[in-house]
């Protein structure tokens, strides 16, 4: 079976729902598509419960609709679900859910994408042509846990963040977290407050911050240079936090906003965590060197016996295992070549959204962004035909 379209949006997330909007904006045909059965699914299905968004509702919209004016200033998990779902039924999104793309190719005597997608529910292949292809799949398509050797033979649970909702079942269990960004830090708290004996890996430098301080950096920075800002910030966590050295978390030379520009590493949002930290609550440990049993052996030589690891590692995108023509754009990570905010498109009509860890406002800004240059195309497209 053969379809057609102006553009194939590959993807149901926010990313994907964004491009979608933007493009019923200008009238310009498209197809959605998402292998899971429900759109967000990361959201939906692989977030823990106390989660919310880390910033601010204003940095939190997908373009064409702003929040409730009743919304709180930092959405929980569960109204950003609804959120998007009045967002699917205001631009009348229809995702084309259960299906799985098996390969995006460009054919360059035709001028157009041959996607091939499989329907779960009647294993039927359909071939999809169209002049543009929209890679929406996420930066966390797939759970990223790191190789270390003997974690294949632990003992005990290991676990990804992705399925982790609440500390309630591990009370009294001796719970290694590994990762420090915001899930796992966060994920820490919560099993500390629910009675589990805690300790988290702490592998990298990180900025310790509180959601008040960040968003207002983020407005400031709007009218002031990003070291002058960055400078002020870190002074603010100093004075709020203190010395976060001699309890394992080292800060990085470069400021927060100015290392989120530059690398995508957000700085930690403190919910209480590192109060925990120093009462002792949560016990901050090195990089791991080998599992044994249920016995974690660290880099310094300490060793403890857990019953559970969560990996708070992170994700990676999926990407390059079905876009077979995506070297103008995507490198061996899956992730954009180039830098933002020039990432965005690639070759013959090829682009992404959301791969430039910029979070809602990047996704926001990409889905304008490629709406906009299709539409210069398509209009161009229309001339040339008529």
């Amino acid at each position: 079976m053969e379809e057609h379209t102006i553009v194939l949006i590959v993807g149901a997330g926010p990313a994907g729902l964004a491009t979608a909007a933007c493009l019923a904006q200008f009238s310009i045909p498209y197809v959605i598509m998402e292998r899971e059965d429900c759109s967000a699914s990361l959201w939906r299905n692989r977030a823990y419960d106390r989660l919310k968004l880390h910033l601010a509702k204003e940095f939190c919209e997908l373009p064409h609709m702003s929040y409730p004016a009743d919304a709180p200033t930092y959405i929980p998990k569960d109204q950003f679900v609804k959120y998007l779902d009045s967002y699917i039924e205001r631009f009348d999104i229809q995702p084309k859910y259960n299906t799985t793309i098996k390969s995006c190719t460009y054919d360059e005597g035709k001028e157009c994408w041959i996607s091939l997608a499989c329907d779960a529910a009647t294993s039927r292949v359909v071939m999809y042509k169209s002049k543009f292809l929209v890679v929406a799949s996420g930066e966390n398509s797939a759970a990223n846990i790191p190789v270390i050797p003997g974690l294949h033979d632990f003992a005990g649970e290991a676990i990804h963040s992705s399925l982790y909702k609440s500390g309630t079942a591990y009370s009294g269990k001796n719970v290694l977290v590994v990762g420090c960004g915001n899930s796992g830090m966060e994920i820490a708290y919560d099993l500390a407050t629910h009675g589990a004996n805690t300790s988290i890996v702490v592998r990298s430098q990180v900025h310790v911050m509180t959601k008040e301080i960040i968003q207002f950096g983020m407005t400031l920075v709007q009218h002031t240079p990003v070291n002058a800002v960055d400078d002020l910030l870190v002074r603010m966590s100093k004075f709020l936090f203190g010395d976060l050295s001699k309890h394992g978390i080292v800060r990085p030379e470069t400021g927060p906003l100015l290392l989120k520009e530059k690398t995508g590493r957000s700085a930690v949002i403190d919910v209480g965590t590192v109060g925990l930290i120093k009462k002792g609550t949560i016990k901050v440990l090195g990089n791991i060197s080998k599992v044994n049993g249920n016995v974690v052996e660290f880099e310094d030589k300490k060793e403890s016996s857990f019953d559970v690891i969560v990996f708070a590692t992170g994700y990676k995108s999926m990407a390059n295992t079905w876009l077979k023509n995506g070297e103008s754009m995507l490198n061996n990570d899956g992730l954009p070549k180039k830098e933002f905010p020039n990432h965005w498109k690639g070759a013959n009509g090829l682009y992404c959204a959301g791969l430039a860890r910029r979070g809602l406002a990047g996704i926001a800004i990409d889905a304008k962004n490629i709406a906009n240059d299709i539409l210069s195309s398509y209009d161009m497209h229309r001339c040339e035909t008529n």
